[in-house]
């Protein structure tokens, strides 16, 4: 098992009663929740692994346009805590951030969706972890 495997934890996939898919995943970083918080929480982060930001207001209620995945409203907001965006289409994503001993972070993400397909997230979270590796 690799390290980045390990890292990288899918959990279940639920379809609730109104046709929702969600997934579940869990990451692990060895760098502490500022790094992280930066790479899912600010435009520059998110553009460097998941898509250029081109409007981000970083607060609850703002407004939040990724390129290629649509635009929406940041609807929970907890600073190095939870970031969570609802794009319009694309359903709800959710990152958790938990501090681990000794100075890493966990991240309970959570993807609700109203498309049954996959989005890839697997593929999108090693490149998240590549950023967070060699961001300082």
């Amino acid at each position: 098992m690799t390290g980045v495997t390990r890292a990288i934890e899918e959990g279940a996939t639920e379809t609730r009663e109104d046709g929702t898919r969600v997934l579940h995943y869990l990451l692990r970083f060895p760098q502490p929740v500022e790094n992280v918080w930066a790479a899912v929480a600010t435009s520059e982060g998110l553009g460097g692994w998941l898509a250029a930001a081109e409007v981000f207001e970083p607060r609850l209620g703002g407004a939040v346009t990724l390129r290629g995945i649509g635009s929406g409203r940041i609807t929970a907001w907890d600073v190095e805590r939870i970031a969570e965006y609802t794009v319009e289409g694309r359903g709800r994503i959710r990152f958790h951030l938990e501090p681990t001993r000794p100075s890493g972070t966990t991240v309970r993400f959570t993807h609700e969706s109203p498309r049954d397909e996959d989005p890839g997230w697997r593929q999108r979270f090693e490149h998240l972890l590549a950023y967070v590796e060699g961001t300082p």
